[in-house]
């Protein structure tokens, strides 16, 4: 696991929340989103960078190719996995590189009153990211065989009924999740997806009409809205295609959109926002301000 120091070249950085993220623009054109850990502050931030050897190229162009001293650009913090103000109970549970961001939470709930707890799950103690950190925070750490899951049920259940909870971490781990927290409230539940899960298509072809540009894309149904518009030859800036980073973002003038995403609020849909990358229509047509 590689950790990065970001430190501004002047002034101070916009004050991260726990559970905020970043985009960092790589060399070679990449974009990619890192969670905010612990240490982050105005004065610096902190990512933890997993090697993905069969990823998308970003964590080995950072691996690889970054050094001390080098200058990256970053968006502002973005915040979909916002740790919540109330005083009840908070239980953190995270799966390799996605504890990064659940320290972050442990961190701000360590100079509180609040009942919190975190737990770690690794394959073996030797993959544990931010060990020292865990460690220092009092931190649990579940160590599972090569064959399994971790026992979230069990993990689970030992939560007061009125607890928050929020897990990070791969994509089995967080349907685990999802199952063993069956009959809790919906609103007390928190996840975030490290690794995404693959977009959504729609069966079914899908009219697109583009209001500024005056054209109009079919987009077949094995095709994202953003593919066939790019196909159509008009430019829409994107970079993640699953839904996690917002690049692609477009207002809806007509229309209602299937969201798939894992960035806008409840808010922001309501606003007409959507991605246009993962998400399909609840009808047959969509009118872009594009």
């Amino acid at each position: 696991m590689l950790r990065l120091t970001l430190e501004p070249l002047v002034g101070v950085l916009p004050a991260p929340e726990p559970g905020a993220h970043i985009d960092l623009h790589l060399p070679g054109g990449f974009v990619r989103q890192y969670s905010l850990t612990i240490g982050s502050s105005e004065r610096r931030y902190v990512i933890g960078v997993l090697r993905e050897p069969h990823g998308r190229g970003g964590s080995i162009a950072l691996h690889d190719g970054l050094r001390a001293g080098d200058r990256l650009r970053i968006s502002a913090p973005r915040n979909a996995f916002a740790l919540d103000g109330g005083e009840a109970p908070v239980w953190l549970l995270g799966g390799g590189i996605g504890i990064t961001p659940l320290l972050a939470m442990a961190e701000h709930l360590s100079g509180t009153r609040r009942s919190w707890s975190l737990t770690a799950c690794v394959r073996s103690r030797e993959r544990l990211a931010f060990a020292d950190e865990i460690a220092r925070l009092g931190g649990r750490v579940h160590v599972d065989d090569e064959a399994g899951l971790p026992d979230l049920h069990t993990l689970v259940a030992a939560a007061p009924a009125n607890a928050r909870l929020y897990c990070c971490g791969p994509g089995p781990m967080l349907d685990a999740f999802i199952a063993a927290t069956v009959g809790r409230e919906p609103d007390l539940v928190h996840l975030e997806r490290f690794t995404p899960a693959a977009p959504e298509l729609g069966s079914g072809e899908l009219r697109v009409e583009l209001a500024r540009s005056a054209r109009t894309v079919i987009v077949a149904g094995n095709q994202s809205i953003l593919d066939a518009i790019l196909a159509a030859g008009v430019d829409v800036p994107n970079s993640c295609r699953v839904g996690v980073c917002g690049t692609c973002e477009t207002r809806v003038l007509r229309g209602e959109p299937e969201h798939h995403d894992l960035v806008l609020t409840d808010e922001e849909r309501a606003q007409g926002r959507m991605m246009l990358c993962c998400s399909r229509a609840l009808g047959d047509t969509l009118v872009l301000d594009l």
